[in-house]
């Protein structure tokens, strides 16, 4: 984590946006912490932050959590156990020997 102070970053955020992507940036103010510049180096990166920072997100994997709690829910093992492969509908047509 990297300490910057906010009068170096408005000189050369495009620098800091490029350094912030690999680790978060600290910006101080006076000498104090006043905020943290977070980058990205990618699209997925954007979505999974989006994701992680929706409420809406948060309170429904909440309510999934409590609800595995209370014993409601299908472990990912037990799906596989007997399960059958689906019918795709392809079948090999055989050919009529002459």
């Amino acid at each position: 984590m990297k300490k910057v102070a906010l009068s170096q970053v408005k000189d050369d955020l495009s620098r800091y946006l490029r350094r912030a992507a690999k680790e978060d940036v600290v910006i101080t103010r006076h000498g104090r912490a006043a905020g943290v510049l977070i980058g990205f180096e990618s699209e997925d990166d954007w979505f999974d932050y989006r994701l992680e920072n929706d409420p809406r997100f948060t309170k429904r994997i909440a309510a999934a959590r409590a609800s595995l709690r209370a014993g409601r829910g299908v472990r990912l093992e037990d799906l596989h156990v007997g399960a059958r492969r689906p019918n795709l509908g392809l079948r090999r047509r055989r050919r009529a020997s002459r």
